[in-house]
């Protein structure tokens, strides 16, 4: 489990593919410094498992389907990547929990400018727009963010917002993305639950119904 909060951006040092699969070597000396064998580490906010490790870089497989269903694939040597380690029993949640398991990639529509703050428009995947609310968490490329403007459900182009401080801007990759970039979105994890738990009233009250209108015959 993560927070969202970046603690450095990395760099990817090198690619070797292997079928539609692939081994990352990602150079981040934060995240490195207490790096261990088949530890969970967020690049861009997928949940990547430590395979090999030194003193300012591990290494990670990424199997064909994360990379199909991930902005990972777009990945090229030289791509700076945003890098967290698992949170322990001991750590603060700054941000929010983030599983690290990406729902869906949206694409930067805009950048607004605002004095020293950025207002940035993401393309929404319509199945995740029931999940996003306004003043609700999302996570983007493994960033904490908070939705500051969403579109309506039956707009035909789905979208959310996000407003950009100069600290996001500076210490996170987003600050530098570009109109058309491809984005991991994870949506708060709560709200699955929530639903489904509201999908399991509504059948139960829907076979008691049923059960009760029989009795009546």
């Amino acid at each position: 489990m993560f927070t969202g909060i970046v603690e450095e951006v990395g760099t990817v040092a090198a690619i070797s593919r292997d079928g539609d699969a692939a081994l990352l070597k990602i150079v981040g000396t934060v995240v490195s410094s207490d790096a261990q064998h088949g530890a969970s580490i967020a690049v861009n906010g997928v949940c990547l498992t430590v395979v090999d490790y030194g003193f300012d870089f591990f290494t990670a497989d990424v199997m064909g389907e994360t990379l199909q269903r991930s902005s990972l694939g777009a990945l090229t040597e030289g791509s700076a990547v945003n890098l967290e380690r698992a949170v322990t029993a001991a750590t603060r949640l700054s941000g929010h929990i983030v599983q690290g398991h990406v729902d869906g990639v949206g694409q930067i529509l805009s950048r607004t400018p605002h004095n020293v703050w950025e207002v940035v428009r993401v393309s929404l995947p319509p199945e995740l727009s029931a999940y996003v609310v306004e003043k609700g968490s999302i996570t983007i490329d493994g960033i904490s963010l908070t939705v500051s403007g969403v579109s309506e459900i039956a707009a035909p182009e789905q979208w959310l917002e996000v407003s950009l401080i100069p600290t996001t801007m500076k210490l996170t990759t987003l600050g530098a993305a570009e109109v058309g970039a491809p984005v991991n979105l994870e949506v708060d994890v709560l709200a699955k639950y929530v639903e489904r738990q509201i999908a399991g009233i509504q059948s139960r009250t829907v076979s008691l119904d049923a059960v009760t209108e029989q009795e009546n015959i």
